[in-house]
């Protein structure tokens, strides 16, 4: 394949490290909502869990208080079943301001939390236990890690034991939207055999901000409405709901195993026992490699647990174990993502989804386009395993596209074009992130 090097760009030169600083708290200050962080004040006008996540790691850095409160506020809306609900709806913003807003999931811990009722990928150990570091004596004054750390336990073994849905050690997910890779073609083969909802019967608010051809299609939207729908009105039961979409995703995982490592460097700093923490870390990982490690591909695939066996699309959250300490395929992924799939060091940031892959678009959403929370995740892995020269060039890479694209949602890999909102709060946050060395 070969590589466009022109990139049509919001600003024509980059900004300097200082001037990306000043611009980047301006758009986490702008997003602030005095006890957490919209993605954006147009597309997404509420707190999503795993964005919240990523904030507080660059927020940390401006203000070690308000990345504690961000992570307060999501935990504080933890279901007794111990899930974390990946939207946190904001009362004082209409109803209908985003769909499917709270009328629809009907969900909460309580009257006055209202939340969605299924969760997002768990990074929320791994930001907790950043976010002490930054600022050790405050959060030990605040009560910071003492108050975090059972609800964080009850979070993981939530997803250890009504999320082991194939019953060998790993947490599946059972809506795209889990993922946080909404649309990606990973999810192509198990959605076709669900029926979508037709799309007069609900009403999209996010085409309301973002370009139609940037987005997911309404046939998707119809399969994602469909599924969240029969997962609600079985009462978000993981032992009696349906399950039409069920899978097993390395990114989640991988995630997983970074936050009970964390999580285990959390409970030795108030008292508990780190060691089922590690132990966790270790099978989750040993799991990883037997049941979602693919040689052939040097990727790691997912599983669809209702059709069997592996996915086999090439998607950025095959390259996320990447991150995983003394992982012994860390050679075979990196050789991966410098190839012809990934492109990187060639391409901007690192795609979402294989270069050369039939379903590829470099556009739209998770089907081709790089962004910076995956690409921040690649980022930590190729320093995890002493790849510092690729890091640092990918490093480079994505604070270049942030200060172009006014911080946007996603970028073309291919032209560097910034794409979805603008003033996007995690990629704000990873450039904080990035420039503080994190």
């Amino acid at each position: 394949m070969t590589f466009p090097a022109t990139v049509r760009a919001t600003r024509p030169e980059p900004l300097d490290a200082a001037g990306l600083r000043r611009a980047a708290a301006r758009v986490l200050l702008a997003n602030w909502t005095g006890s957490s962080t919209v993605p954006s004040r147009t597309l997404y006008p509420h707190q999503w869990s795993w964005d919240s996540a990523f904030i507080a790691l660059g927020l940390r850095h401006l203000s070690p208080r308000r990345a504690q409160v961000e992570l307060e506020t999501l935990l504080g809306a933890q279901w007794d079943d111990g899930r974390l609900p990946h939207i946190v709806f904001d009362a004082a913003t209409p109803a209908d301001a985003y769909f499917p807003g709270p009328d629809f999931w009907r969900a909460g811990p309580s009257p006055k939390v209202r939340t969605s009722g299924i969760v997002q990928p768990p990074v929320h150990a791994l930001a907790a236990w950043r976010v002490h570091r930054a600022d050790p004596a405050e959060a030990a004054r605040r009560g910071f890690l003492a108050r975090a750390y059972p609800r964080l336990a009850a979070w993981h073994r939530y997803l250890g034991t009504c999320r082991d849905l194939g019953g060998h050690g790993l947490a599946a997910i059972v809506h795209p939207w889990e993922s946080g890779m909404d649309n990606s073609p990973c999810w192509d083969g198990p959605l076709a055999r669900v029926e979508p909802v037709p799309p007069s019967r609900f009403r999209r608010r996010d085409l309301d901000h973002a370009a139609s051809a940037d987005r997911p299609t309404d046939r998707d939207y119809g399969r994602y409405v469909r599924l969240a729908r029969d997962y609600r009105d079985h009462g978000y039961d993981d032992a009696a709901a349906p399950h039409a979409f069920a899978v097993e995703d390395p990114a989640f995982n991988a995630l997983l195993v970074l936050s009970e490592l964390a999580l285990a460097r959390i409970a030795e700093a108030v008292g508990a026992d780190p060691a089922p923490h590690r132990r966790r870390a270790e099978q989750v990982t040993a799991a990883l490699l037997d049941r979602l490690w693919d040689a052939p591909s040097g990727l790691f695939l997912c599983r669809d647990l209702v059709g069997g066996g592996p996915i086999r699309e090439h998607g950025v959250g095959g390259l996320v174990p990447l991150a995983v300490p003394g992982l012994p395929v860390a050679a075979d992924l990196v050789r991966t993502a410098v190839g012809e799939r990934f492109g990187l060091g060639r391409v901007h940031m690192v795609p979402s989804y294989d270069l050369t892959g039939h379903a590829f678009e470099p556009a739209r959403y998770w089907r081709g386009p790089s962004w910076f929370n995956m690409s921040r995740l690649v980022h930590m892995g190729l320093l995890e395993h002493g790849e510092t020269a690729r890091a640092d060039a990918l490093r480079a890479s994505m604070l270049n596209a942030a200060g172009r694209s006014d911080f946007a949602e996603y970028i073309d890999p291919l032209t560097g074009e910034g794409h979805g909102s603008t003033g996007f709060a995690w990629t704000a946050a990873t450039v904080l992130d990035l420039l503080a060395g994190g």
